[in-house]
């Protein structure tokens, strides 16, 4: 059965944010003094392309944060809303690299668009966080008094770079991650405002978020590391790709089922799909797996490496403008960290 919070629930817009030019493999290659090889390995293995980086490789320098990517997405999806932080009366970020312990990245965003006075949240996640966000602010808005809502996602992956780290020395399970991630940031507006008749508006039809890590090891570890803990030669990130290349396929279907199970819909009735975006291969066997016949992938990691919670955004700002009336839209992720699955539908109405 729908839940009834979902029905006046509606996505606004979006806005999204990625910091400098795109950084090719070669490139990538270069700076950490591998060989075309590795280049040749990464383009079979991992199959992204390009990624876009908030430290400039040369000199280490971090040029942008996730406030400042997270601001520039919020100003985005509000001023496509035709809406002003004065507007907004909740915030919620859902990101695994916030700027500093404290203050919390959401309120230096927040204060920067205008925000004040208003509930502010910030989750700690990895790849499901933006999900989680969305749940959030749906559930708070449908509780009452809370009309607009800015949604952020986004993280800030490569300050966790040892720029003098001899990769040639790496584990599979720690050199793949210098190829996968990509940093950014995606912001979201949502409203229960009324809406005038006939007008067609998106609407939010259900977030799915769930813990199914159980007695399973973590397929990611991303460590947070303070001058007391931090040991010589010891990388900040590490991922079992075999865990995650065997779990995240499996669960994926799992998710498209039960969104489809809660909604009544059928694969037929789909018209989008937002499959979880780890890498560029990875998305390809996941889509295929999926089968949803008839509906148009919306892939981006190739060309903006994962950048984890600021995907869906930058997948939503791609679909938003293809909808027309009466279509649906399935998203789904996997967080691999502790094994959660996510997803949501939108329907063009």
């Amino acid at each position: 059965m729908l839940d009834d919070m979902d029905s006046s629930i509606r996505l606004l817009s979006v806005g999204t944010a990625l910091p400098g030019p795109p950084v090719g493999n070669a490139e990538l290659a270069r700076r950490f003094g591998m060989d075309q090889l590795w280049v040749q390995w990464v383009d079979a293995f991992v199959g992204t392309r390009t990624r876009h980086l908030a430290v400039d490789l040369d000199s280490g320098e971090v040029r942008y944060s996730l406030a400042d990517l997270g601001t520039t997405a919020g100003r985005g999806a509000l001023a496509e809303a035709g809406l002003t932080g004065a507007d907004v009366d909740l915030v919620v970020l859902g990101t695994a690299t916030p700027d500093n312990l404290m203050p919390a990245t959401v309120n230096v965003i927040a204060d920067r668009l205008g925000i004040d006075g208003v509930p502010t949240f910030q989750l700690q996640s990895g790849c499901a966080g933006a999900f989680q966000a969305l749940d959030v602010a749906r559930r708070l808005m449908a509780a009452g008094g809370y009309r607009t809502a800015l949604v952020l996602g986004g993280d800030v992956i490569a300050k966790h770079y040892d720029l003098d780290m001899d990769l040639r020395s790496l584990p599979p399970a720690e050199l793949v991650n210098v190829a996968l991630f990509g940093d950014g940031a995606g912001a979201a507006v949502l409203s229960c405002a009324p809406v005038d008749d006939g007008a067609e508006t998106t609407v939010l039809r259900t977030v799915l978020t769930r813990l199914t890590g159980k007695d399973r090891a973590p397929g990611q570890v991303l460590e947070w590391f303070g001058p007391a803990d931090h040991e010589p030669g010891r990388t900040g990130s590490r991922e079992d790709y075999k865990a995650i290349e065997e779990s995240v396929p499996a669960m994926a279907e799992e998710i498209l089922k039960e969104l489809l199970d809660e909604l009544g819909w059928t694969a037929t009735d789909v018209d989008y799909l937002l499959p979880p975006q780890l890498s560029g291969r990875m998305t390809d066997r996941i889509t295929t797996r999926l089968d949803v016949p008839g509906a148009q992938e919306i892939s981006v990691v190739a060309e903006t490496g994962n950048n984890a919670n600021a995907l869906p955004f930058q997948q939503l700002a791609r679909v938003l403008p293809r909808l027309v009336d009466g279509d649906r839209v399935l998203g789904i992720a996997v967080e691999s960290s502790k094994w959660i699955k996510a997803g949501f539908a939108l329907e063009r109405v």
